[in-house]
């Protein structure tokens, strides 16, 4: 049985450093670069989709994942911006756990990504695909054998969630990692661990996505299509806790980036330890005077008090609430800046769906703005690698809402 109750008070990313708010603190038909690219092909209910080089595929290990070549649905490679050039708006939607909990939200924003040519990153709790019954494979850092401040999934939603992940993959999407047992307090919480204990975390998470087949027994399933050691390239840490003694292990895995630090700012983001920092950020909240994360949860514990079940005569309420929330972080970067804006969310239902329905608007009334690019953080950190250090240097001289005086030709001029 999950273990909705603790998860909900404890593990959608609030964290004692995620507060702000809290304590008072048409589709896109272009890729990264500009160029039109491909749609989306579709995936059947087994997750398979045309085109996605399976007949060549290379079972690796137990057979649980398998090297099918090159991901499908990728965008043209990027290329620097040209003097003068604007730069795109990114927007990342990510989320966290990635687990189908039989709400049918994961297909369901699946649906949606492809309906308006957008990428996403789903952050998968490696126990997720651990079956309660194994349990004991999990060894947590400073917590007992099998413990998890999250619940085991059913058989059928581990099925569910292969299926979901195998399908994000296909048309897409990246795969990071939430970690497994999302410990956010007390004397084991993540907040403390060492790099070590990180590294130990980190091959528990990966050997619970690549042996599921071997903890699962079932041969009935397809491999996952892809090596998950090369697919790996980074995740985002229980509640925004323990970056700094992450980015030490991150770093010798060749990790690229790191989306775990609270409380960021709408600006260009800069690297911490060699490895780019994607921060949750702050937004501008309707009828306040402070800002609130960017994270469904940090939404929820402005409204309803940390209680995921609210009172519904406010829903409507709410959901709007969020909806402008997003709406107006993403209108201050796209009218100034252009910082990335990222979204980080959760396939929950709290307060009867409404932050669910807040990031379906938000996406649809976004997608399809020129220069709007609906990308994961894989493909945005593939288009930070090949900019020019100078340019991206000047980008982050510009002020959260700040818009480049005299126009981005003159502004990169002044470079």
């Amino acid at each position: 049985m999950r273990d909705i109750s603790r998860r909900s008070l404890l593990g959608a990313g609030l964290g004692a450093a995620a507060a702000i708010g809290v304590a008072g603190c048409g589709s896109s038909d272009r890729s990264t670069t500009g160029r039109p690219r491909p749609g989306r092909g579709d995936a059947g209910a087994d997750g398979k989709a045309k085109g996605s080089g399976e007949k060549d595929a290379r079972e690796i290990g137990d057979g649980s994942t398998a090297d099918t070549g090159k991901q499908p649905h990728q965008p043209s490679a990027p290329v620097p911006l040209e003097p003068g050039q604007t730069p795109p708006q990114f927007v990342i939607f990510s989320w966290d756990g990635a687990g189908e909990l039989g709400t049918g939200l994961f297909p369901r924003f699946l649906e949606l990504a492809k309906e308006h040519d957008a990428s996403m990153t789903f952050f998968l709790s490696g126990l997720y695909l651990l079956p309660e019954s194994k349990k004991f494979r999990y060894r947590p850092p400073n917590n007992e054998i099998g413990a998890s401040d999250i619940g085991y999934l059913t058989d059928g939603h581990i099925r569910e969630t292969l299926k979901n992940i195998r399908r994000a993959w296909l048309e897409g999407h990246e795969i990071g990692t939430h970690f497994n047992g999302h410990f956010c307090a007390g004397s084991g919480s993540v907040a403390d661990w060492t790099a070590d204990q990180w590294r130990s975390e980190i091959d528990q998470a990966v050997s619970f996505v690549t042996e599921w087949r071997t903890n699962t027994g079932w041969t009935d399933l397809d491999p996952l299509p892809f090596d998950y050691r090369k697919e790996l390239v980074g995740g985002r840490t229980p509640c925004l806790l323990g970056q700094n003694n992450l980015l030490p292990t991150a770093r010798r895995l060749g990790w690229r980036y790191d989306a775990s630090s609270p409380g960021g700012t709408q600006i260009w983001p800069t690297k911490r330890q060699g490895i780019w920092d994607l921060p949750l950020q702050g937004m501008p909240f309707p009828g306040h005077t402070f800002e609130v994360l960017s994270m469904d949860y940090n939404i929820l514990a402005n409204q309803s008090r940390n209680t995921t079940r609210g009172m519904p005569s406010r829903y409507p309420e709410w959901r709007t609430q969020a909806t402008q929330s997003y709406l107006a972080a993403f209108n201050r970067a796209y009218g100034s800046n252009r910082a990335p804006f990222y979204i980080g969310n959760h396939f929950e239902e709290w307060n009867g769906g409404i932050y669910m329905d807040a990031a379906e608007e938000t996406l649809k009334r976004i997608a399809g703005k020129p220069d709007v690019r609906l990308v994961s953080f894989r493909q945005f950190v593939d288009w930070l690698d090949v900019q020019d250090p100078a340019v991206l240097a000047k980008l982050r001289t510009l002020e959260v809402g700040q818009s480049p005086d005299g126009g981005w030709n003159s502004f990169f001029k002044r470079a």
